[in-house]
């Protein structure tokens, strides 16, 4: 893993990275990431929790359907109210959000990064692209 903790200068907000192995292993380290992140950066429970399952569900889809070697896993304050998870990879294959049945066994990740963000998106990128989630953020949180 190669973690990268970028300094932040005057007006400008913090942002921390991991490149992980492509493999469902990477899941619980991605969270261990955006807990960390989130407790340095002064964030209450909620939000912690949140960014914690956003990442979860992005890191899953993109092991499950990515195929890239790696992913690479961001956690950053876009803003001082917002926090933004995000996952990158070399497929250029758009996540597409579903609509499963009651019975089915999977299919719903994005359908709880829709409900628990926001907002989301996918930004295309040469390479690949990055699926990302924010949330507000406590007014009362550094």
């Amino acid at each position: 893993m190669t973690m990268t903790n970028e300094r932040v200068s005057p007006g400008q907000y913090p942002r921390q990275s991991a490149t992980l192995a492509n493999e469902a292993a990477s899941v619980p380290v991605a969270r261990q990431i955006v807990r960390e992140a989130c407790a340095e950066w002064g964030m209450d429970q909620g939000a912690a929790e949140t960014g914690t399952l956003l990442i979860s569900e992005i890191v899953t889809n993109a092991v499950r359907h990515g195929h890239s070697y790696s992913v690479r896993v961001i956690t950053e304050r876009p803003r001082p109210d917002r926090l933004r998870v995000a996952v990158a990879d070399q497929s250029r294959r758009m996540p597409k959000l579903n609509i499963v049945g009651p019975d089915a066994i999977g299919g719903r990740g994005l359908l709880l990064v829709d409900a628990l963000s926001d907002r989301w998106g996918t930004d295309l990128l040469p390479w690949g692209k990055r699926v990302w989630a924010e949330i507000a953020i406590e007014a009362g949180d550094p």
